[in-house]
């Protein structure tokens, strides 16, 4: 029987974010993120940039990790890092690091599917936090996902429902472009939907059957719509941004929980999470919460620190994969494209 494990160093690269966190049991002891400003004027994030940084964040991140952690690189017991899905390069740099470490301080490594680590942020330790009962489920909503996923045990989970073309986060960051917004768009829609009419304005809603989603036709609708309203008036956007803000913002999250609902009322389930990058938008937060009373249900919402993509996220799920013994060897190799 392997003895328990002490400190865990997990590593997320899949996309432009470096993090690196060092994780002792349950309790998260540091988590270091460091962000890619080179993006910005290329209004999204450039593959074969955020490559490069990773390249050379990853190691300055680490230290930052093990120091902040108040441990010695000897302290670490095991180390966890992304196979995927993401940006294949991205993650090949933080695979590489992870493989190189395990070797060197011949130590087990644990390759995390990035999309496990956002639904098992609820079980990292928070003072007076409760954490999810299986089975829940858990609303997995990002620039690249929307999923919903029934966690039946730590890492043993079902996809009832995906997007079947565009993620509700692309949708955010679309529209965010439409109406001028530097990227990342999506917190500054959300910023400018708190003094917006969420009724002002009304777009198309897909009808996609069971609990599948589809955002190409809402991106589309937006798009068409305000055009339509420049050609009448050049200043439409600027007149009207807030309350177009607001009704885009509430369309998606309508979107996102009409499926939710469904689900939850189907299978009877009342433990009912959000997780990913779009989980920090205000009223997808403040909607569970309503949604929770209305329906008498649990609802878990993650610290915001761990709604967007972080290595935390990765050394928990890390830590669950260490007690069952499943191990990764150096014939491990990162996968863009990773079911759940």
């Amino acid at each position: 029987m392997r003895q328990k494990v002490t400190f865990i160093l997990g590593i997320e690269s899949s996309c432009d974010d470096t993090s690196a966190a060092i994780i002792k049991n349950e309790t998260i002891l540091s988590n270091v993120i460091a962000s890619q400003e080179v993006h910005k004027k290329y209004g999204g994030v450039v593959p074969e940039l955020a490559s490069r940084a990773h390249q050379q964040n990853l190691i300055p991140v680490v230290n930052q990790a093990i120091e902040d952690a108040g441990i010695k690189l000897e302290d670490i017991d095991a180390i966890a890092f992304t196979k995927g899905p993401g940006l294949l390069g991205s993650l090949v740099v933080g695979t590489s690091f992870a493989k190189s470490f395990a070797l060197a301080r011949n130590i087990p490594m644990m390759d995390v599917n990035h999309m496990h680590g956002h639904v098992l942020a609820h079980f990292i330790d928070e003072e007076g936090k409760e954490k999810p009962r299986f089975p829940f489920l858990c609303l997995t909503v990002s620039g690249g996902h929307t999923q919903i996923v029934l966690v039946k045990d730590y890492l043993e989970m079902e996809v009832l429902g995906a997007t079947i073309d565009d993620a509700a986060g692309e949708a955010f960051d679309k529209t965010a472009k439409i109406l001028g917004f530097p990227y990342p768009g999506g917190p500054l829609i959300d910023k400018h939907s708190q003094v917006g009419n969420p009724d002002r304005f009304e777009f198309a809603k897909p009808s996609i059957e069971g609990y599948n989603y589809s955002f190409s036709g809402l991106k589309t609708s937006i798009l068409y719509f305000i055009q339509k309203e420049v050609q009448k008036n050049e200043k439409f956007i600027e007149e009207n941004l807030s309350d177009l803000c607001a009704s885009v913002q509430k369309t998606i999250i309508n979107i996102l929980f009409s499926k939710l609902k469904k689900a939850a009322f189907d299978l009877g389930i009342s433990q009912i999470a959000i997780a990913g990058g779009v989980s920090a938008n205000s009223r997808l937060r403040s909607e569970l919460e309503l949604l929770g009373k209305k329906h008498g249900w649990k609802t878990f919402i993650p610290k915001f620190e761990y709604c967007t993509d972080n290595a935390a996220m990765i050394a928990i799920t890390g830590k669950y994969m260490y007690e069952k013994n499943i191990f990764a060897d150096q014939t491990v190799a990162a996968i863009s494209r990773l079911n759940i």
